[in-house]
């Protein structure tokens, strides 16, 4: 999901800054900048679930 976001914001004149890799917890992340230069991160956490598009918290 991450890699495919990345691709997908640079083939849309976004810029990568920074590759997506592994968290020391497990999660997965990387940053772009959008064609204004406006700084993304685009990350998975897999702590955290989508319930009906809204995000779930861990108790």
């Amino acid at each position: 999901m991450v890699d495919a976001a990345l691709s997908q914001a640079v083939s849309a004149a976004g810029t990568l800054l920074k590759r997506a890799s592994e968290t020391d917890w497990g999660g997965y992340f990387g940053y772009f900048t959008d064609p204004d230069g406006h700084p993304w991160e685009v990350a998975y956490n897999p702590l955290f679930e989508l319930r009906q598009g809204k995000l779930e918290l861990p108790d």
